[in-house]
């Protein structure tokens, strides 16, 4: 009953990619040559690479075309609609810039919002599920936004926009920390409400639906002790903005840089591994798991 690794790598690398083309897509004097060529790679790596590692988490990878026919009511469809109009019209611009100097800031301008807007679609796949109150806020939106620009800018080289905003990351992901552990009190749902035997009396489970471990077990109803998850958003927080913040006040190094970068990424795999393995679905009520 873990998290799937294919799910957190594709949240974290496809987030720090779709901030690192925004920044090349906005930035008014965009790198061009080998140069522009090595930054827009490793943010096609990273999106694209992303992008293609969540597919390892359908029960059907080779149907994954199918998820664009649903755009009308999914979050999933609209995702893989703006991920691709996104990388086509950053592709484009970064054409046009690398190999023939010409910068077409409409095209970046356009790309970055289809970046940001893929960020968005990717956060509302989890923000809409009601049945997991701790992501279902607000708050969760902004969080993805947050780490997706704060890494764009520390990958860009934008190191006072990028601590500017790991540190607002950080306060926010602390936010949605505290606000999400009172999240599911909150919303109400009880197993006397999810069962809707609540008129008789206090509930409880006589015996869990399955004996063995399922699909909803492995999936939604991870099991973290709080001690355990208390230390581990200390560490993330630290990873992700304490350490890379000490590392690039200091005078600049490229080693310093790139080991700010590793470490705020190492921290946001951690919180994105809290981001789901605390998500508390609520049918783990019927497992006595809440």
């Amino acid at each position: 009953m873990h998290p799937a690794p294919s799910i957190i790598a594709f949240t974290t690398f496809s987030g720090l990619g779709l901030g690192l083309l925004f920044w090349l897509g906005v930035d008014p004097e965009a790198p061009t040559g080998w140069i522009g060529f090595a930054f827009f790679l490793i943010g096609y790596l990273l999106a694209g690479g992303g992008l293609m590692v969540s597919t390892l988490h359908l029960g059907r990878p080779e149907r994954a075309l199918k998820a664009f026919t649903q755009w009308r009511s999914s979050w999933l469809s609209r995702e893989a609609w703006t991920a691709c109009a996104a990388l086509i019209v950053m592709g484009l611009y970064a054409a046009l810039l690398v190999f023939f100097g010409v910068q077409v800031h409409v095209l970046g301008w356009l790309g970055a919002l289809l970046c940001l807007a893929t960020v968005f679609t990717t956060s509302m796949i989890y923000t809409q599920l009601k049945t997991v109150p701790r992501w279902h806020h607000w708050s969760t939106p902004v969080l993805f936004q947050l780490y997706a620009l704060g890494g764009g800018a520390l990958l860009s080289g934008r190191v006072i926009t990028g601590l500017v905003l790991i540190g607002l990351a950080a306060l926010a992901q602390a936010g949605w920390w505290l606000g999400g552990d009172q999240r599911l009190a909150a919303s109400g749902t009880t197993i006397e409400s999810a069962t809707g035997l609540g008129h008789i009396g206090r509930v409880r489970a006589f015996e869990p639906p399955h004996t063995g471990s399922n699909y909803l077990l492995r999936e939604m109803v991870f099991v973290v002790a709080r001690k355990h998850a208390q230390k581990l958003r200390l560490i993330a927080l630290g990873l992700m903005a304490v350490l890379p913040a000490l590392l690039l006040l200091l005078p600049f190094g490229h080693w310093l840089a790139a080991v700010a970068v590793l470490a705020h990424v190492a921290g946001v795999l951690v919180s994105r591994w809290l981001f789901f393995a605390e998500a508390e679905h609520v049918v783990g009520l019927y497992y006595g798991k809440r």
